[in-house]
């Protein structure tokens, strides 16, 4: 399911998030990842159905992110279910952390692609 829409290659897409949210604000960031958690998202290997976003220590983390370990890696794999850290920016990390506390918003991830190489 890789499609090319706006110069962005959307690798995975969270349709469930569509049907058990209302969904009223996207927003883009980065992900932390480590070298061979790219090379298998490149490959298919990915699920974010399950996943969701928490605020702690004034860091936006990702869980239950499922990348598959990359096949033709060496024996230095990573952990399929690692909690992996979001690249955002103070404000809108605060943001976010006001929307989840005073709101109960809930942060659920819809898509993940490729901008200019980088994984968003």
């Amino acid at each position: 399911m890789k499609t090319i829409t706006e110069g962005r290659k959307i690798l995975v897409q969270n349709k469930k998030a569509f049907f058990n949210y209302f969904l009223s604000d996207f927003l883009e960031c980065g992900i932390e990842l480590e070298g061979s958690e790219i090379k298998s998202i490149r490959a298919g290997g990915c699920s974010i159905s399950d996943s969701y976003v928490i605020i702690r220590n004034n860091e936006a983390f990702i869980l239950n992110m499922n990348i598959a370990p990359y096949d033709k890696a060496s024996n230095f794999t990573h952990d399929p279910l690692r909690t992996r850290k979001l690249l955002l920016h103070k404000k809108e990390i605060k943001k976010l952390s006001d929307k989840i506390t005073l709101d109960g918003y809930t942060i659920v991830p819809t898509k993940i692609y490729l901008k200019k190489g980088l994984c968003k």
